[in-house]
């Protein structure tokens, strides 16, 4: 049965959500699992991003009023969600900014939502089954795992986002003010320079924390529930090991449940952490904007 099921066999769940390595020279990866989920989701978005703005966009005068109805229900569910986003989430933080900013958003929010959607594609396991001493044995796969759950890949996008973040900030405030905006308001006097050294080195630090927190949040969260139905799936091994039909079943069974239960609570997380980093970077971008204490500079898309 065992032989059926390698990758439940494990004794250790961290097999199920590390990065696999495919090419490496020496000790060094060239390419890895992680990397082909990258690659797949970043064409995913290159072909599914024309057809659906062919879809939704409007159609010629001569269809009347239904040139304005989106003609594909998949297209359809993209564009309400990018209305919401849009309309609900961005718009009231960011104003008449929201224009310059929107594509980047969306892209981020999509980018991750599909690489934490592809991370439940059980690659690994299917893997697995025809070829186990690559999974088990050599920790080698050319497909699989969550890429949002690797700490380098979540960093890679938190550093994005704070370059956005803190452009768009100077673009927007000017250099002038947004050191200024760096000191919390705090006025540049004699007497308060101590207040303005100790905000200042705040906001400094909060340039780089922010990032941080991003790529932690989104890592932490793609890694615990993998590593959770990982370990409901060793309580089904061990509970064949066992070799008790007492044991076994219900053992399988509540396991089972569990983690179907855990499976449709990622694909809800997989849509939640999406929403919460591009959410967030919104809140940041919104932090460094005018707040009516001067004008400001204009800014182009």
């Amino acid at each position: 049965m065992f032989d059926l099921i390698p990758t439940l066999a494990e004794n250790n769940p961290l097999p199920h959500v590390l990065n696999h390595g495919w090419w490496k020279i020496g000790d060094w990866w060239i390419w890895s699992a992680i990397q082909t989920n990258l690659i797949i989701t970043g064409l995913i978005m290159i072909v599914l991003g024309p057809w659906i703005a062919r879809r939704v966009g409007t159609g010629p005068e001569s269809e009347g009023h239904d040139r304005f109805v989106t003609r594909n229900p998949f297209a359809h569910m993209v564009e309400v969600i990018c209305v919401y986003l849009r309309d609900t989430v961005v718009e009231p933080m960011l104003h008449g900014r929201t224009a310059s900013f929107m594509p980047f958003l969306w892209t981020l929010f999509f980018f991750i939502l599909l690489n934490n959607l592809f991370g439940l594609i059980p690659f690994l396991d299917l893997i697995s089954l025809f070829a186990p001493e690559m999974i088990s044995g050599e920790h080698r796969s050319p497909i699989g795992g969550t890429a949002t759950q690797n700490l380098w890949v979540t960093g890679s996008l938190a550093i994005v986002s704070g370059v956005v973040i803190n452009i768009g900030g100077l673009r927007s405030l000017g250099v002038k003010h947004y050191i200024e905006h760096m000191t919390g308001g705090v006025p540049l006097k004699p007497a308060y320079m101590p207040i303005v050294a100790l905000v200042f080195t705040i906001e400094i630090a909060g340039i780089f924390i922010k990032p941080i927190a991003l790529a932690i949040r989104l890592f932490a969260n793609m890694t615990a529930g993998h590593i959770l139905l990982a370990t409901l799936g060793m309580f089904v091994a061990m509970a064949f090991a066992a070799e008790s039909i007492l044991i076994t079943a219900p053992v399988t069974l509540l396991s089972a449940v569990g983690m179907i239960g855990v499976l449709f609570l990622e694909i809800f997380v997989a849509f939640l952490q999406a929403f919460v980093f591009m959410f967030l970077t919104t809140v940041f971008i919104s932090l460094l904007s005018p707040h009516g204490e001067y004008e400001p500079e204009p800014l182009h898309a």
